[in-house]
């Protein structure tokens, strides 16, 4: 047979699978050659470039590009976006995402690891049930005992994964705040206080939120409104947002202030040990804060919507 006989056929070939529909049994009937042979033939289509398949997965997700770019230019392991909305709608949808990305790469021994906020709840909450995940252990990175706030503290939120999860939840006994820098550090010498973070800078996973700068943050409403409106140290200029809690300036390092004297949460330094750390935030009061946590690489996954990634890739 010669070279343009079996060009030739491969393309009959090829056209009667992919662009007729027929299956090989009958393409191999109407050739009256054997169905073995049919399949050779369909994979030589493909090696001598007669076929070349493509997928487009800008259908199924349209933000892959935008995705892949915002990867490459902080050195991230995953960029995950979502359609753009008003900011009660935003934090939903995030948390959806966080929950469904968190359900794809649980495993059944994991440890995660997670702080407090808005987004972080909603995750929780929208993570679908799954009742053989009892060995799953969730840490809280932050403390939260106290009236404000009550239902997006880091206890809670790690009560509601362990409820939707059939998992374990651990309680960390200690407030968002000492009164001062002597007071944080006789609370985080105690052993009910040091033991559950450093479990939480075990844990295989984390899931934090990133907040705003202090004038958009939730935690300075219910904690720091008069200090922020008159001090100079808690200035949009000095300080990106926060992540744990722990205010950062723009470089993503632990912003020079006296909140982060006296706050109880996890080291930023420690939790960079954790292996996969997921930063779930969105929204344009959030930009410099997120970006600011991606240039201290404080997180490695990365969960937000269209307009904050590409604000991301501007400047």
């Amino acid at each position: 047979m010669s070279l343009a006989d079996d060009k030739r056929i491969l393309v009959e070939i090829a056209s009667m699978y992919y662009e007729q529909g027929l299956k090989q049994e009958e393409i191999a009937k109407k050739m009256n050659i054997s169905r073995s042979l049919v399949s050779k033939y369909l994979l030589k289509s493909r090696e001598e470039g007669i076929v070349e398949i493509i997928i487009h997965d800008s259908v199924a997700n349209p933000y892959s590009s935008l995705e892949e770019e915002v990867k490459m230019n902080y050195g991230l392991d995953e960029v995950i976006c979502i359609e753009s909305a008003g900011r009660g709608l935003q934090n939903k949808l995030l948390g959806i995402a966080a929950a469904k990305h968190l359900a794809r790469i649980i495993k059944p021994w994991n440890v995660i690891s997670v702080s407090a906020g808005t987004t972080v709840h909603k995750a929780a909450e929208n993570f679908q049930r799954q009742n053989q995940l009892t060995n799953v252990k969730f840490i809280p990175l932050v403390g939260g005992m106290g009236m404000e706030h009550i239902t997006i503290q880091s206890n809670k939120v790690c009560e509601l994964f362990a409820s939707r999860t059939g998992g374990q939840a651990v309680e960390l006994h200690a407030p968002i705040t000492a009164d001062d820098i002597e007071s944080k550090k006789v609370l985080m010498r105690q052993s009910f206080i040091k033991n559950v973070l450093q479990q939480g800078e075990e844990a295989d996973i984390a899931l934090v939120g990133i907040g705003g700068v202090p004038i958009y943050s939730t935690l300075t409403d219910a904690y720091l409104d008069d200090q922020v409106n008159d001090s100079s140290e808690y200035s949009k200029t000095k300080i990106a947002g926060d992540i744990c809690y722990n205010f950062i300036d723009y470089s993503g390092r632990l912003a020079n202030c006296s909140w982060n004297n006296r706050v109880l949460s996890i080291e930023l330094e420690n939790l960079k040990k954790v292996p996969c750390r997921i930063g779930v935030s969105g929204g344009s009061e959030k930009v410099g804060s997120i970006r600011a946590a991606l240039r201290g690489k404080l997180v490695n996954v990365l969960i937000t919507d269209e307009n904050t990634a590409r604000s991301l890739l501007i400047g």
